[in-house]
């Protein structure tokens, strides 16, 4: 471990200096990757460091007590009374903060919500889906963008999708891709009979121009009249923007805005990180077999929870947690589901690296 820290050290005092070189600085795209290298083993130099004080002062106080006298030599062995589980808390903190870590936890968060089977009662809980998140952004600090909504009756969603932004969105967030289930007693069900329905949701972390080149080449650009709520003018000016991707095939739309431009601009944004989010999927699928197994795969179409209204619980189905706090949950008290769902997926890949 400790020379795996050193190389992580020598390469961190490289970033360092060379992001005060002016030709550096100069290079936008190749400042702004050092920048984020740094800043994903910055906290790891400084445990470490602060290790090699520890162990150096530790060393110290051993020779002190094996060569001293008398008052000295308590002195010493009470130093290291002291420093012996100050250095076992830094290794363990090293230990964990060599896991793997997902460079892009620390970005902007894209999630989408879509209303599968159980037609108007898959919208009203696409609806409860969409607040809920909402209010976990809020209680958490982190900023919400609507980037684009297709409403269902009653208040309910058929399509939303939402830019969260803030420190470590993404990572927050990243596990709740799949499909979330709903039991309950639709309010148009006269004979009281429990509804199950689906609504799909999925976590892309933002993608940033440097990651995804969008060529113009690339793309079809169509304007229209939008056919939704937004304004008195929204329905009789070519505002509505559909980009479609020719490559991939993707295509994207916006309507929500009364300017052509900001629809144009919002669609550009989810286009970007759907296919960056393509390109991580590729990436992580050439992944060792064994470990795949381990960490599990993470795929969106997984049935991943259920919400249960008679009973008044929420079950995440990959970590076997049940909370009997249905309500709370909903209105964003996720943490304990989150925390769970963290951990879990940490002890995987601490077991992977063991492996490896």
């Amino acid at each position: 471990m400790l020379h795996k820290l050193a190389q992580i050290e020598r390469r961190f005092e490289e970033i360092e200096a060379l992001i005060t070189d002016p030709s550096v600085i100069g290079d936008r795209d190749r400042y702004a990757k050092l920048m984020r290298e740094r800043a994903e083993v910055e906290e790891i130099v400084a445990a470490f460091r602060e290790r090699r004080t520890v162990a150096a002062q530790l060393d110290d106080a051993r020779a002190l007590r094996d060569e001293g006298e008398g008052e000295m030599r308590e002195m010493a062995a009470e130093e290291m009374r002291e420093l012996e589980p100050r250095l076992a808390v830094l290794d363990a903190q090293l230990e964990y903060l060599l896991i793997p870590k997902d460079p892009l936890d620390q970005r902007n968060a894209i999630l989408e919500i879509r209303a599968g089977t159980g037609g108007e009662e898959a919208a009203l809980f696409g609806g409860d889906l969409l607040k809920m998140y909402l209010r976990y952004a809020d209680e958490h600090g982190l900023k919400t963008e609507e980037l684009s909504l297709s409403a269902g009756g009653r208040g309910g969603v058929k399509e939303g999708i939402i830019l969260i932004s803030g420190k470590d969105a993404y990572g927050l967030l990243k596990y709740e891709g799949g499909v979330h289930r709903v039991q309950r007693v639709p309010e148009t069900e006269a004979q009281g009979r429990i509804h199950t329905s689906a609504v799909t949701v999925a976590v892309l972390p933002e993608a940033e121009e440097l990651d995804v080149k969008l060529e113009d080449k690339d793309l079809r650009i169509d304007v229209y009249r939008s056919s939704g709520p937004g304004g008195q003018s929204v329905n009789t000016t070519d505002s509505a923007v559909r980009v479609t991707h020719i490559p991939s095939g993707l295509v994207v739309i916006c309507q929500d805005e009364k300017s052509q431009h900001k629809n144009k601009a919002k669609a550009l944004k989810i286009l970007r990180s759907r296919l960056f989010d393509q390109e991580e999927a590729k990436r992580h699928a050439e992944v060792d077999a064994e470990r795949r197994a381990m960490v599990g795969s993470g795929d969106r179409s997984e049935r991943i929870r259920t919400y249960n209204f008679p009973q008044g619980r929420v079950t995440d189905h990959r970590i076997g947690l049940t909370l009997y706090s249905l309500d709370r949950f909903l209105l964003g008290d996720m943490d304990e589901m989150l925390s769970g769902l963290r951990a879990h997926f940490q002890a995987a890949a601490l077991r992977a690296q063991a492996l490896s």
